[in-house]
């Protein structure tokens, strides 16, 4: 029924060939940004495979599109990659799961390298949301490169779920090109052990009248460490802008690190930009009320992390993907 709509989902190989016009306007369009060009030409020298999904004017998808990408092997690489294009006014909700095949059945953990790209271009009045739900092997290094363009009266709302590897960078450029276009940043990782999360990001606004809103939240056990780099631009003549940026660590143990550098800069008058990084550890009350009650330590400090970072799934709005990502943080608890 949706092929029949023009709704296009297929292999980005076919893309390349069927749809050539639209893939290349689209494909790697914006340069990489914050850091990772090198890593960004990489990708795109060796990328062999990955999704193609347009979604035409008017069009609603009201179940959300899955897409999965595995790594299997010794000391395997894997290039993943998502072209999402929506046209005006069109609708698509799209999960992405980065998984190793068999992680959690091997005792040693074969290494890995994952470099991926997914590109969202939102049209004029367009809605996407996207998933990122990331649970690669303990031994794989992973890199992500995020890329969205949201025109006038468009809102994009992303969210990344960051369980899996030995280390991970993400990388998230988010262009407000159109006025009235909004954008949603949310983050939520959760790493033990010697793990090490690293997160880039540019709230760019580009034309008046935009908001965007960035909300990432860590939770660090053992020696397991965390980095924020994030900018808020306001360009020139891009006034009446409204940027927030928070960013909140939880850390579960005295050997845990968590760095987070929130910035601005602002090249436009009438804006209203604020930003803002905390750490802390459990609160000490919270965890003496469930402990009166008879509830372990361990599961009370489980059901405080838990609830501190269900606040940024439940701004994704959506039961059904909300309850498959908390399935995945309790797995990663007990793991």
């Amino acid at each position: 029924q949706l092929k029949k709509r023009g709704v296009i989902f297929q292999s980005l190989e076919r893309a390349m060939v069927e749809h050539t016009e639209l893939f290349r306007k689209h494909f790697m369009s914006q340069p990489a940004t914050l850091g990772s060009a090198r890593f960004a030409a990489l990708h795109k020298a060796l990328v062999s495979s990955g999704t193609f999904l347009y979604v035409p004017r008017g069009v609603e998808i009201e179940l959300p599109i899955e897409i999965f990408h595995w790594l299997n092997g010794e000391n395997a690489s894997v290039f993943p990659h998502l072209l999402l294009v929506t046209d005006e006014l069109a609708k698509v909700t799209v999960i992405e799961h980065f998984r190793s095949l068999d992680s959690h059945r091997e005792k040693e953990q074969p290494a890995g390298f994952a470099c991926g790209v997914n590109d969202l271009i939102a049209g004029p009045g367009a809605k996407v949301s996207y998933v990122c739900a990331q649970t690669w092997g303990d031994n794989v290094v992973a890199l992500q490169m995020n890329t969205t363009t949201v025109d006038h009266d468009a809102s994009a709302m992303s969210l990344n779920l960051h369980l899996g590897s030995r280390y991970s960078r993400f990388e998230s450029l988010s262009r407000l090109v159109g006025e009235g276009g909004r954008s949603d940043l949310l983050a939520v990782s959760v790493a033990k052990d010697q793990q090490e999360f690293d997160a880039r990001t540019l709230q760019d606004h580009i034309s008046p009248h935009t908001a965007s809103d960035l909300l990432y939240k860590n939770a660090l056990d053992d020696r397991a460490r965390s980095t924020f780099g994030g900018l808020i631009r306001v360009e020139p003549n891009a006034h009446f802008t409204d940027a927030y940026q928070k960013v909140r660590n939880l850390l579960l143990s005295d050997d845990s690190e968590a760095n987070s550098m929130p910035g601005l800069e602002i090249l436009a008058d009438n804006v209203r930009c604020t930003h803002g990084a905390t750490s802390g550890q459990i609160d000490e009350d919270e965890l003496f009320y469930l402990r009166t009650r008879g509830i372990p330590v361990p599961v009370a400090q489980r059901l405080i992390v838990t609830g501190f970072l269900d606040e940024v799934i439940q701004r994704l709005n959506h039961p059904a993907i909300g309850e498959h990502l908390h399935r995945s943080i309790e797995d990663k608890f007990a793991s």
